[in-house]
């Protein structure tokens, strides 16, 4: 999946490339589905060219799992034929085929479903960088603002392990399934300052805001502490504060997700996959993420495709 000029879904086209060979310390893997997420809309629009320039003809998709096709020269870490999860700095993810560094990827647990797999690295490092980002800590109050989408969920889901109350901003059709993951739900809008002070009068200690539309104001508002806020929706915000923006490059991406995914193996933290699109439906699967009424990820079934 590739475009060469910045704008909407339409400007996306599957397009046949020669496969790229592993060199030396690499690996290709053949994909089997691979992730969707909010950012690569702005990447996509232009919308985030000072920090993310495209590369035209520019790939499309970052995180993927898949079975590894080819080794080059020196790799140890992995062999031909082992499942694995992974991450391409090349946004060239949604692809049949693609090659990374070796160490873009780690062993999936056997038990970790396909489409799970292919969601966690972006997601998952994100939320780990924004729990992190604002020191949660036990007996914290913490606001996660956008629960209900990928990082959200998750972070939401490491703040509750570290003993943190959590209190979450989402849509009401989702309240049910985050007050299963022992989070408080408030709906956003109008009104949600007072709906978090009714629930938190002593204050709230950090904030993470997954989505925007004026959270980090809503944070400062609350009396959060600039330092304990961190934002991967709204960077003007976090300039004009001094809030933190603080992501997935934060962390050390292989442990991290190595951390992850044995604890979704586990069933420690849960990732839900509220749909799924063949790789020649990209466009239908972006429309869908930006609408942004989902519970967790789309991602793409490339081997549908195939």
């Amino acid at each position: 999946m590739r475009f060469s000029s910045y704008g909407g879904p339409d400007v996306l086209e599957l397009v046949d490339v020669e496969n790229r060979k592993p060199g030396p310390g690499q690996v290709m893997v053949a994909v089997i589905a691979a992730g969707v997420n909010p950012g690569e809309i702005g990447i996509r629009e232009g919308a985030m060219a000072d920090r993310y320039p495209a590369r035209f003809p520019e790939g499309q998709g970052s995180d993927f799992a898949g079975l590894v096709a080819a080794i080059g020269e020196g790799v140890t870490s992995v062999s031909v034929g082992d499942a694995v999860i992974g991450f391409s700095d090349d946004r060239n993810a949604q692809a049949e085929f693609v090659t990374v560094p070796a160490d873009r990827v780690i062993e999936k647990p056997e038990v970790l479903d396909w489409q799970q797999a292919a969601g966690l690295y972006v997601v998952g490092t994100t939320a780990w960088a924004c729990i992190e980002a604002v020191d949660v800590r036990e007996g914290d109050t913490v606001v996660v603002a956008g629960a209900a989408g990928g990082v959200g969920v998750i972070a939401t889901q490491l703040a509750v392990a570290r003993g943190a109350r959590v209190i979450v901003t989402a849509r009401r059709e989702h309240h049910g399934y985050l007050r299963g993951l022992l989070a408080e739900p408030v709906v956003y809008g109008a009104g949600v300052d007072e709906r978090i002070r009714r629930l938190a009068p002593e204050g709230v200690d950090a904030f993470i805001d997954a989505c925007g539309k004026g959270s980090v104001d809503l944070a400062v508002r609350l009396g959060v502490s600039p330092h304990r806020i961190n934002t991967i929706a709204d960077f003007e915000a976090a300039t004009r504060t001094g809030a933190k923006s603080l992501g997935q490059s934060s962390v050390e991406p292989a442990p991290v997700l190595e951390e992850l995914a044995g604890l979704l193996a586990c069933r420690q933290i849960e990732l839900p996959v509220y749909a799924s699109y063949p790789l020649d439906q990209v466009r239908e699967a972006y429309e869908r993420v930006a609408e942004g009424h989902g519970l967790g990820k789309v991602v793409i079934d490339v081997r549908s495709y195939a």
